[in-house]
C-alpha cells in the first residue's frame, strides 16, 4: 500500500456515510479584492482562474451586515451577471447573538445560498478549558438549530494560535459531536492545520474532521524569524511553503468532499492580502499575484480530480 493510499483510506472511510454539498467550487476569498466593487471583483476572479467568490458579509466587507437584506441580493446578482458563482459567504457570525445573524441567514435562504463561514471562539487561558467547552457547545447547538430553520450550513474556520478554539482540531470535533454537519460543520484551513501539526498532525486532524468538512481554505506558509528573532508562521505564495497540497487534496478527493475550496492570498500582495481598498502596488501586479496562486492551486486540485483544470 502506498503512503498516499494509507493516508487517504481512513479519511474516505470516515466520510463515506456523510451527505456531500452540491459541488466543488474554486473560489477567491473576496477580502483580497476589496479594492473592487463586487461586479468587477467577480469579473476579475473569473478572468484570473477562479469559479467565483467567497463573499465577505461582515464589517468593512463587500456587504455590511446591517445592509444585508438590500446589498447581498444586489451583490449576488452582480456576481452572477459577471459569470461568477457565489458558493458561500464569510459572515461575522459567532453565535445566535451575533449582530444581524438571523437577518443574514434569512437573506441567504431567499437567495438560495447554502454555506457561510463562521467562527471566532477563544479560550480564556486564565480559566480551565473543559467548562468553557461546555458553554461553547451549547452555543454551537443553538446556532445549529437556527441554521436548520433557514436551511443553511455554518462552516467553522480553523485558525492556528494560542487561545484559538479549534486550533488543536480535537476540541472542534468535540464541539460538533452529535450535531448534523449540514447545519454546523468545518471550514478546514490546511495552512493553519499545517502550522499546528506540520509533520503528522494535519493528517490526523484531516481524518478526524473529514465527516464534518463542508468547506476548505487553501494557503501556504513557511516558518521565519520576526524582527525580534522569534519563529513565527510567514505566509507564502502557494506551492512555495510547507503545505503538502498534493497529499492533502488527494485525501480530500478520496473522502468524497465537494464543498467550496477557497483561496486565501495572505502573503504580501500590495495590501490585497490584508483586505485594503487602497493598494500599495500597481493593480495589474496585484492581479498577477492572485492569478499565480489560482494557477498553482487549481493545478493541484485538478490533478487530484476535485475540479477541472480551467474555470
Amino acid at each position: 500500500m502506498t503512503r498516499r493510499s494509507f493516508t487517504a483510506l481512513p479519511l474516505a472511510a470516515a466520510a463515506a456515510a456523510q451527505p456531500a454539498p452540491a459541488r466543488t467550487a474554486f473560489c477567491l476569498f473576496s477580502k483580497h479584492v476589496h479594492f473592487l466593487p463586487v461586479a468587477e471583483a467577480a469579473r476579475v476572479a473569473k478572468a484570473h482562474g477562479y469559479d467565483g467568490l467567497d463573499l465577505t458579509v461582515r464589517r468593512d466587507g463587500h456587504v455590511e451586515p446591517e445592509r444585508v437584506e438590500d446589498d447581498l441580493p444586489a451583490a449576488v446578482q452582480a456576481a452572477r451577471a459577471a459569470g461568477s458563482d457565489v458558493p458561500m459567504i464569510t459572515a461575522g457570525i459567532r453565535d445566535t447573538g451575533s449582530a444581524h445573524a438571523e437577518k443574514i441567514l434569512k437573506t441567504m435562504k431567499a437567495l438560495g445560498l447554502r454555506h457561510y463561514r463562521w467562527g471566532g471562539f477563544r479560550y480564556d487561558l486564565a480559566k480551565p478549558l473543559p467548562p468553557q467547552l461546555k458553554t461553547i457547545k451549547k452555543q454551537v447547538s443553538e446556532l445549529a438549530a437556527m441554521n436548520r430553520q433557514y436551511g443553511v450550513c455554518a462552516m467553522y474556520h480553523t485558525h492556528s494560535g494560542i487561545g484559538q478554539v479549534g486550533a488543536s482540531m480535537w476540541d472542534l470535533a468535540q464541539l460538533l459531536d452529535g450535531e448534523n454537519p449540514d447545519h454546523v460543520s468545518v471550514n478546514y484551513d490546511i495552512g493553519h492545520a499545517t502550522i499546528e501539526g506540520g509533520f503528522g498532525g494535519w493528517i490526523h486532524s484531516a481524518r478526524l474532521l473529514a465527516p464534518m468538512m463542508r468547506g476548505v481554505a487553501l494557503k501556504d506558509f513557511l516558518w521565519a524569524k520576526n524582527p525580534k528573532g522569534e519563529w513565527r508562521p510567514a505566509w507564502a505564495p502557494a506551492g512555495e511553503g510547507m503545505v503538502n497540497f498534493p497529499q492533502f487534496l488527494a485525501m480530500l478527493k478520496e473522502s468524497g468532499f465537494s464543498g467550496p475550496l477557497q483561496v486565501h492570498v495572505e502573503h504580501p500582495a500590495g495590501g490585497a492580502d490584508r483586505g485594503l481598498r487602497d493598494l500599495t502596488l500597481p493593480r495589474e501586479q496585484v492581479l498577477s499575484i492572485l492569478e499565480k496562486d489560482a494557477r498553482v492551486l487549481r493545478a493541484y486540485a485538478a490533478k487530484a480530480g476535485l475540479i477541472t483544470a480551467t474555470p
